[in-house]
Protein backbone atom coordinates (compact mmCIF):
# COMPACT_ATOMS: atom_id res chain seq x y z
CA UNK A 1 0.00 0.00 0.00
CA UNK A 2 1.26 3.26 -0.90
CA UNK A 3 -0.44 7.05 -0.75
CA UNK A 4 0.55 10.77 -1.07
CA UNK A 5 1.77 10.59 3.04
CA UNK A 6 3.53 7.11 2.65
CA UNK A 7 5.02 6.53 -0.41
CA UNK A 8 7.01 4.08 0.57
CA UNK A 9 7.08 0.22 0.41
CA UNK A 10 4.53 -0.89 2.65
CA UNK A 11 4.99 -4.80 5.29
CA UNK A 12 1.79 -5.64 4.33
CA UNK A 13 2.70 -5.49 0.85
CA UNK A 14 6.25 -7.24 1.43
CA UNK A 15 5.99 -9.38 3.97
CA UNK A 16 9.75 -11.11 3.31
CA UNK A 17 11.55 -7.53 4.11
CA UNK A 18 13.06 -5.77 7.00
CA UNK A 19 10.85 -3.05 8.54
CA UNK A 20 12.24 0.26 8.92
CA UNK A 21 10.13 2.69 11.46
CA UNK A 22 10.55 5.88 11.26
CA UNK A 23 9.11 9.58 11.97
CA UNK A 24 6.25 9.68 9.10
CA UNK A 25 6.09 13.34 10.33
CA UNK A 26 9.81 14.23 10.22
CA UNK A 27 11.17 15.26 7.04
CA UNK A 28 14.52 14.61 7.32
CA UNK A 29 13.39 11.23 8.63
CA UNK A 30 11.41 11.04 5.45
CA UNK A 31 14.08 12.26 3.26
CA UNK A 32 16.53 9.39 4.46
CA UNK A 33 13.43 6.87 3.87
CA UNK A 34 13.81 7.70 0.49
CA UNK A 35 18.02 7.42 0.62
CA UNK A 36 17.28 3.93 1.86
CA UNK A 37 14.71 3.19 -0.82
CA UNK A 38 16.74 4.38 -3.53
CA UNK A 39 19.70 2.11 -1.87
CA UNK A 40 17.42 -0.77 -1.78
CA UNK A 41 18.40 -1.49 -5.13
CA UNK A 42 16.37 -4.56 -5.48
CA UNK A 43 13.32 -2.81 -4.02
CA UNK A 44 12.35 -5.74 -2.15
CA UNK A 45 14.90 -5.84 0.99
CA UNK A 46 12.96 -3.01 3.09
CA UNK A 47 9.32 -1.77 3.85
CA UNK A 48 8.51 1.19 5.99
CA UNK A 49 6.13 2.53 7.96
CA UNK A 50 5.58 5.55 10.26
CA UNK A 51 5.83 5.49 13.63
CA UNK A 52 2.40 7.32 13.65
CA UNK A 53 0.86 4.44 11.79
CA UNK A 54 -1.46 2.55 14.16
CA UNK A 55 -0.33 -0.68 13.23
CA UNK A 56 3.51 -0.14 15.16
CA UNK A 57 1.79 -0.28 18.34
CA UNK A 58 -0.03 -3.34 17.38
CA UNK A 59 2.35 -5.38 15.77
CA UNK A 60 5.63 -4.03 17.78
CA UNK A 61 4.21 -3.50 21.46
CA UNK A 62 7.72 -3.89 23.32
CA UNK A 63 8.65 -0.89 21.19
CA UNK A 64 7.70 2.05 23.46
CA UNK A 65 6.61 5.43 21.64
CA UNK A 66 9.07 7.28 23.27
CA UNK A 67 11.49 5.03 22.14
CA UNK A 68 10.09 5.17 18.51
CA UNK A 69 10.28 9.36 18.95
CA UNK A 70 13.89 9.14 19.43
CA UNK A 71 15.29 6.80 17.01
CA UNK A 72 14.63 4.59 13.84
CA UNK A 73 14.25 1.05 14.74
CA UNK A 74 14.39 -2.01 12.15
CA UNK A 75 12.78 -4.95 12.87
CA UNK A 76 14.21 -7.42 10.57
CA UNK A 77 12.96 -10.62 9.66
CA UNK A 78 13.94 -12.48 12.09
CA UNK A 79 12.50 -9.96 14.74
CA UNK A 80 15.32 -8.58 16.07
CA UNK A 81 14.83 -5.11 16.97
CA UNK A 82 17.89 -2.52 15.86
CA UNK A 83 17.67 0.96 17.06
CA UNK A 84 19.15 3.87 15.75
CA UNK A 85 23.23 3.79 15.34
CA UNK A 86 22.49 -0.04 14.93
CA UNK A 87 19.81 0.10 13.18
CA UNK A 88 22.52 2.02 10.77
CA UNK A 89 25.19 -0.36 11.46
CA UNK A 90 22.85 -3.41 10.29
CA UNK A 91 21.95 -1.51 7.12
CA UNK A 92 25.27 -1.43 6.17
CA UNK A 93 24.88 -4.83 6.01
CA UNK A 94 21.87 -5.42 4.43
CA UNK A 95 22.06 -2.75 1.35
CA UNK A 96 25.61 -3.72 -1.15
CA UNK A 97 25.52 -0.28 -2.04
CA UNK A 98 26.13 0.50 1.85
CA UNK A 99 28.70 -1.69 1.77
CA UNK A 100 31.60 0.55 1.24
CA UNK A 101 30.53 2.47 4.31
CA UNK A 102 30.41 -0.70 6.97
CA UNK A 103 34.29 -1.39 7.58
CA UNK A 104 34.32 2.72 8.95
CA UNK A 105 30.87 1.87 10.88
CA UNK A 106 32.18 -1.32 12.63
CA UNK A 107 35.24 -0.20 13.32
CA UNK A 108 36.28 -1.85 17.31
CA UNK A 109 35.47 0.96 20.07
CA UNK A 110 33.19 3.26 17.15
CA UNK A 111 30.15 2.05 18.44
CA UNK A 112 29.62 4.57 21.07
CA UNK A 113 30.71 7.33 18.55
CA UNK A 114 28.10 6.58 16.05
CA UNK A 115 25.27 6.33 18.79
CA UNK A 116 26.24 9.45 19.66
CA UNK A 117 26.34 11.38 16.53
CA UNK A 118 23.12 9.50 15.89
CA UNK A 119 21.45 10.58 18.71
CA UNK A 120 22.89 14.43 18.10
CA UNK A 121 21.20 14.17 14.77
CA UNK A 122 17.67 12.67 16.05
CA UNK A 123 17.20 15.29 18.35
CA UNK A 124 17.16 17.84 16.22
CA UNK A 125 15.96 16.57 12.89
CA UNK A 126 12.60 19.11 12.94
CA UNK A 127 15.47 21.76 13.15
CA UNK A 128 17.12 20.32 10.43
CA UNK A 129 13.75 19.76 8.14
CA UNK A 130 10.45 20.81 9.83
CA UNK A 131 7.83 18.86 10.69
CA UNK A 132 4.87 17.39 8.23
CA UNK A 133 2.17 17.94 9.52
CA UNK A 134 -0.47 17.22 6.50
CA UNK A 135 -2.91 14.87 8.77
CA UNK A 136 -2.79 17.31 11.09
CA UNK A 137 -1.64 14.49 13.56
CA UNK A 138 1.51 16.72 14.94
CA UNK A 139 -1.31 18.37 16.93
CA UNK A 140 -1.57 14.96 18.84
CA UNK A 141 2.51 14.18 19.18
CA UNK A 142 4.21 17.01 20.63
CA UNK A 143 7.29 16.16 21.13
Amino acid sequence: MTSASHPFPDPDSNPDSDVVIYDGECNFCRSQVRNLQRLDRIGSRLSYISLHDPRVAERYPDLPHDDLMSRMYVVDTRGNRHGGADAVRYLSRRLPLLWLAAPAMHLPGTAALWGWLYNQVAKRRYKLAGKNCENGSCNIHQR
